[in-house]
């Protein structure tokens, strides 16, 4: 089965290269490359490099929804980047990705930190009693929430986009360990 293939590829490629032997040919002999066994090294370096850097590393993650507009497009694109709390701890006004269940990922901004507690009166976040000033957030909220702290080992997270209604959003506390990391950009 091999060979029939390796003759069709030497076929077309055939088709399209020059007598140069020197492998400095046309473009379409590197879209069209000779099978050797350095090109299936290649390949299978590229595929395995792809595979962890994409896999573990950066993690590509579609936005779908509103609950982030406008720091991020309510469709959109970006990677999580798994290293951004490898050495340090999320910290109050992070965006953060959360990983929600398996393959579906929640974008969302840190409040409230461990031990801390959360309140949200008339659309003003309270940490701790204390009113917080949000830049990011840029419609108009009447949510109201009554107090409640954060456990050990949790974060508060909550979306930028609060002009819904609170029961149509989720957020609240979330384990540590289900950030996946933060967005790329």
């Amino acid at each position: 089965m091999f060979g029939v293939i390796r003759d069709i590829w030497h076929k077309i490629a055939a088709a399209h290269r020059s007598a140069d032997e020197t492998g400095a040919g046309t473009v379409l002999e590197f879209f069209v490359p000779r099978l050797k066994r350095a090109f299936f090294i290649r390949m299978s370096v590229v595929a395995l490099l792809a595979a962890v850097v994409f896999g573990f590393v950066l993690i590509p993650c579609v936005i779908n929804g509103e609950s982030m507009v406008p720091t991020f497009p309510a469709h959109g694109f970006t990677f999580c980047w798994r290293g951004k709390y490898l050495f340090g701890k999320p910290r109050r006004g992070d965006v953060v990705i959360i990983r929600y269940a398996d393959k579906v990922y929640f974008l969302k901004r840190i409040v409230g930190l461990p031990g801390e507690t959360v309140e949200f009166r008339n659309g003003d976040l309270y940490i701790n009693g204390q009113r917080q000033t949000e830049p990011y957030v840029h419609y108009i909220c009447d949510w109201n929430l009554p107090p409640r702290t954060v456990e050990p080992r949790h974060y508060y997270v909550v979306g930028d986009n609060r002009s819904q209604p609170i029961e149509q959003h989720k957020f609240g506390q979330v384990l540590a360990g289900k950030i996946a990391g933060a967005p790329l950009f």
